[in-house]
């Protein structure tokens, strides 16, 4: 009787198992997020020129994308690493004879020019700010969480991986949170789309 007994007990245990949500696995084609550090619009960033205490220290990005440098106006920055921006400003300042051979550096406060878009059956849909190393299910937490209508096992990411051309990929985010999938790291512009559920 014991050897029926424990046939029963595995025969119901696979069936359970085999009742589960089916989760999909991690997504092959979704390339590693590209960290980028340039500046936008928007962004703030700190400028030091050694031995000139007296000068501005802390820029925002324009619209236009340029900042006002005190005795060389405008500059567009738009684009450009912060080292680059070092380099533009100690060259221009040399040039207009301001200083004979500046010492600078720039130090990125905030990239608010740098977004990701949840869309689709999430609370609070819309752009978020990025920070280096969020996550997908991050985001979603901070645009409210899924709705009743939410589909888990298909959130739909798009991203970027050159100027034309982008990459999706079906992921279950059920299955990042019932530990059997990695989380997904973002990068700046990415698309998120929670599907709803097909009844």
């Amino acid at each position: 009787m014991r050897w029926i007994f424990a046939t029963l007990v595995l025969l119901v245990t696979a069936f359970v198992a085999g009742c589960g949500p089916a989760h999909a696995p991690p997504p092959r084609n979704l390339p590693p997020p590209t960290p980028s550090t340039t500046v936008g619009p928007g962004d703030v960033f700190e400028v030091f020129v050694m031995g000139e205490q007296n000068l501005p220290k802390e820029f925002r990005v324009q619209p236009d994308g340029s900042i006002n440098f005190p005795y060389l106006e405008k500059i567009s920055v738009t684009g450009m690493e912060p080292q680059d921006i070092a380099e533009l400003v100690k060259r221009r300042l040399r040039e207009e004879k301001i200083l004979q051979n500046p010492q600078v550096s720039v130090i990125v406060k905030a990239y608010n020019s740098k977004k990701i878009t949840v869309l689709g059956q999430v609370a609070k849909p819309g752009s978020l700010g990025f920070v280096e190393g969020m996550k997908l299910v991050e985001a979603i937490s901070l645009s409210g969480g899924f709705t009743p209508l939410a589909d888990g096992r298909h959130v739909i990411l798009t991203r970027n991986v050159s100027p034309t051309k982008t990459v999706t990929a079906i992921i279950s985010v059920d299955a990042i949170t019932d530990g059997a999938q990695a989380d997904i790291p973002l990068q700046s512009g990415d698309t998120i789309k929670v599907e709803q559920k097909v009844f």
